[in-house]
């Protein structure tokens, strides 16, 4: 059986006694309210990691980072190693989101070393891709996200390609007021796993978590994570509300 996840991904948002309140009532509404049996992580900012870290401790909440460098240390001014993270005891790291890859140009190559080192230091990385509303237009939506998870991921062996769950982000749906349908969203999770068992075997392909990223909130939760090959969600701007986030959840 896949894992249900639903990440809430705060993004640069939220000051600490902020971040600390909703954290603190997330914990609280799914200890009171959520009887299924789905992963909840929250993916703060750096800075609110370690505090966030040790509210949670007497929950199933699990933690996430919004980035890693490939290296464990050096002179990387700014940056966080996965070797960090890890010591730290976060679960999982966010690799590739689409802001990362726009705003910061990373590459397939360069967020597959990001890949190795996450592993390496026992994160789960959760490795994003999706097409721009251009690729959408010009039906390349197919070409361009096989291509990602090809160059970001196939590098891997078996055993450690069943340790990464993906993340599928239409970019045109998020942030835009557009929605990609759940027809739209399933037909792009079916075919990166019809892709993942052609280089795999359909057990590791059936074994991993794919997310759906593209502005999933309680109002279309439920559609969505009815879909097959949907396996939860990495939430953003429905994940700065503990009310919003808590319904995606127990939309499952």
């Amino acid at each position: 059986m896949r894992k249900y996840i639903i990440a809430g991904n705060w993004k640069m948002n939220l000051t600490l006694e902020e971040g600390y309140g909703l954290a603190s009532e997330i914990k609280w509404m799914v200890a009171d309210e959520v009887n299924n049996k789905a992963e909840v992580v929250l993916i703060p900012p750096y800075l609110h990691l370690s505090g966030i870290q040790n509210l949670l401790k007497d929950s199933n909440i699990k933690t996430g980072a919004q980035n890693c460098h490939h290296k464990n240390k050096g002179a990387y001014t700014g940056e966080i190693s996965p070797a960090m993270l890890a010591n730290m005891g976060v679960t999982y790291v966010i690799i590739g989101h689409s802001e990362r890859r726009q705003y910061n140009g990373e590459t397939n190559e360069q967020l597959a070393e990001k890949i190795n080192a996450a592993l390496e230091n026992g994160l789960t990385p959760i490795y994003c891709f999706g097409e721009t509303l251009w690729e959408r237009e010009s039906n390349l939506e197919l070409t361009i996200t096989e291509s990602q998870v090809r160059e970001g991921l196939f590098h891997l062996t078996e055993e450690q390609i069943k340790k990464v769950v993906l993340a599928y982000e239409p970019v045109w749906a998020i942030g835009t007021g557009k929605t990609a349908t759940s027809n739209q969203a399933q037909e792009i999770h079916a075919f990166i796993r019809s892709v993942l068992t052609e280089k795999y075997t359909k057990a590791a392909a059936e074994s991993i978590s794919i997310l759906y990223g593209g502005s999933m909130k309680p109002e279309n939760a439920k559609e969505l994570l009815s879909c097959a090959d949907i396996d939860g969600g990495l939430i953003g701007g429905a994940a700065l509300e503990s009310r919003s986030f808590v319904e995606i959840i127990k939309s499952i």
